[in-house]
Formats: structure tokens, sequence, C-alpha cells
């Protein structure tokens, strides 16, 4: 704002300069010190913070207008204007009230009225728009502080969470090994050592009463075929469902993929996927993420469709971005699809591309 008001101070020195010098005054050292004298004022002012000496300053340089006005030249007074606003501007709410008490002293020098008024014009819509722009500068600041204070606290409450989320897997893997380990000891522990007592009786009777010990490793037999039974129904309910991990993995990656690109990314999917093998899932993954990344450096789109449906003999799997499509309309395999192609085909699967209204690339796998 300052260096704005300065820079009108210049225009205005320089133009009773000007002036001076073309009309030939015999007082031309006089107006050249008093010149000189407002512009070491004008220097100090602009360096010194203090609010009191600064009004002190432009105090002296008014007087130093109105003296060298009155006994050297009258063009000085053109100098008046910016002091006056750049004074009274914090005091007055209604800035047009200021512009009109601005031009008052033009009744005083009837010579210059056109002159001054125009000077005065200018000094008020220069400082009018330099202090406009510094409160909306100010407040965009002040605004930009706050959100960057949001932002550091945003972050910490992330981190708090990660750090909570990280804590909470940990006991709920704490909790999962105690539940595993006490439903060992409960069922399969006491199978097996009761397994074992059966055993070491029937080896105690084997020469006495053998009838007795084959029934009591009999007995031995049917409690360890227990056992073993108990231990593939836990590891059975340890282990969660392959389509249930493909499915999860894949929801996870395009949420990430999402957020990283600022992506709209709607996934359905729709049929039984339990059908799914492993092995489709991985290249479902596969493909999925290669179109995305084709998408992502061609198209232009910003939204980028997963549809999965499970019909009767094969998976369909496709992926459909609203960008720009091919526009040349013919599609040109690059590394990316050919894998894509390559994929599939080890399971006896296939791609489709197509690209007349944004880009889209489906997989169809068969059913086993």
């Amino acid at each position: 704002m300052e260096l704005w008001i300065i820079f009108s101070k210049l225009i205005i020195i320089l133009f009773l300069s000007f002036s001076y010098v073309q009309s030939k005054t015999s007082s031309l050292a006089l107006i050249v010190l008093a010149i000189l004298v407002y512009f070491s004022i004008n220097i100090t002012l602009y360096l010194i913070r203090s609010g009191r000496v600064r009004i002190c300053l432009h105090l002296v340089s008014m007087v130093l207008i109105f003296i060298t006005f009155r006994e050297v030249n009258s063009l000085f007074i053109l100098l008046l204007p910016n002091h006056f606003y750049e004074l009274a501007w914090p005091f007055f709410e209604k800035k047009w009230a200021l512009l009109v008490l601005g031009l008052l002293p033009v009744f005083i020098v009837p010579h210059l009225q056109a002159s001054y008024c125009l000077v005065a014009l200018f000094c008020f819509v220069v400082y009018f728009m330099t202090s406009h722009y510094s409160h909306r500068l100010i407040k965009y600041e002040n605004m930009l502080d706050k959100m960057r204070v949001d932002m550091q606290r945003l972050s910490k409450n992330l981190n708090e969470n990660k750090e909570y989320i990280r804590q909470s897997e940990y006991t709920s893997r704490l909790e999962e090994r105690n539940r595993i380990s006490q439903q060992i000891h409960d069922s399969i522990g006491h199978s097996m050592t009761g397994a074992l007592i059966q055993m070491e009786a029937a080896k105690t009777l084997v020469g006495m009463d053998q009838a007795k010990a084959v029934e009591l490793l009999q007995n031995a037999i049917n409690i360890s075929k227990e056992g073993i039974e108990d231990i593939r129904i836990t590891l059975k309910n340890m282990k969660p469902p392959t389509e249930q991990i493909g499915l999860q993995r894949l929801k996870l990656f395009i949420e990430e993929f999402s957020i990283q690109h600022q992506l709209r990314m709607p996934l359905v999917y729709k049929g039984n996927i339990d059908l799914i093998s492993p092995i489709q899932w991985k290249i479902i993954a596969d493909n999925i993420s290669e179109a995305l990344t084709n998408s992502l450096k061609y198209s232009g789109a910003s939204e980028i469709a997963i549809d999965i449906q499970v019909l009767n003999k094969l998976v369909r799997v496709e992926v459909r971005d609203n960008g720009k499509g091919i526009v040349s309309g013919k599609v040109v395999k690059g590394l990316g699809i050919v894998g894509m192609e390559e994929r599939s085909a080890s399971i006896k699967g296939t791609v489709i591309v197509d690209g007349p209204n944004g880009f889209s690339v489906t997989t169809l796998l068969p059913i086993a």
C-alpha cells in the first residue's frame, strides 16, 4: 500500500519539477531546497513505524507545503491532498466526505482549480484502491493462516487416528490370538489329552486283556479323529473366504486410487461373487489396475466406473471412463492392453476394448 502512495507522490513531484523548469522562475533555488526538504521528511516518514512520530511528520510536511505555497510557489499546494488523505483516512468511515474535505483548498487557489481537483481526485483514487486491496489482502492472509492452522490440526488428528487404528489392529490381533489359543486349549488340547490317556491304558492292558486294550485304542482313534476335525473347523473359521479377500482388496485399491487422483470411481458388482476363483480375482485386479492407469494418462476423465457381473457362464468386468475416448476411431494396442489380453487368455478369457463414448475395457472370464 505504501509503495503506491510513494509512487503517487513521486509523480506529483516530477510534475512540479517539470512545471518549475518550464516556467523559468527566479526562485528555482528555493524550490529545489523545498523539494529536497520535503523529500527527506517523507523518506523518514516511511522508515519510522511509530504512529505518533508519523503523524508529526505528516503535519510537518503539510506546514512545509503551506509555507512554500505562500512564500515560494503556489504549485506546491498540489502535494497537500496526499498527506491529508493519508493522515485522515482511518478517522472517516464515509470516504466521500473525506474527498469533499480534500477538495476544499481549491477555493484558495483559483488559478489552479483544475490542476488541484485533478490531483486531489487522483490521490483519492490511489488511496482508495490501495486501501481496499490492502484490506482484502490482509483478509486473505488471515484466511490463509486459519487454513494453515486447520490443516495442522487435521494432520495432527489424522496422525492420531492412524495411531489409534494401528493400536486397534494390534489389539484385535492379540485378542484373536488369545481366542485361538483358548479354543485350542479347551477343545483340541482336551481331545489330545484324552486320546493319550486311552493309549497309555491300552499299552498297560495289551498283555493282560487284549480285547479291552483294542477297545481303548479304538476310543483313542475316535478321540483323535474328533480332534483333527476340530483343528480343521478352527482353521476354516480363521481363514476368510477367498472371494471376500479379492473383493475387499479391490475396494481398498479403488478407494485409494480415487482419493489419490481426485476421481469419482463408482464400483458395482452383481451376481454370485463366490463363483470367482482366486486366479480370476488376480487377473481382474491386474486388468482393472492397468485400465485405470491408461484412463488416467490419456482420457482426461473425471469419472471411471467399474462394473463386475457374474453371469451364468462367465464373469464380465468393465472399466469405463467419461473421457475423450478414441479420437481416431482405431484402437492402438500398447503393452498395457496386450498384457491384459495375455493374462485373460491364460485362463481362456478375452478382453474387449471400445472407445466411441469414453474409453472402456471389458474383461470376460469363463466360470469353471
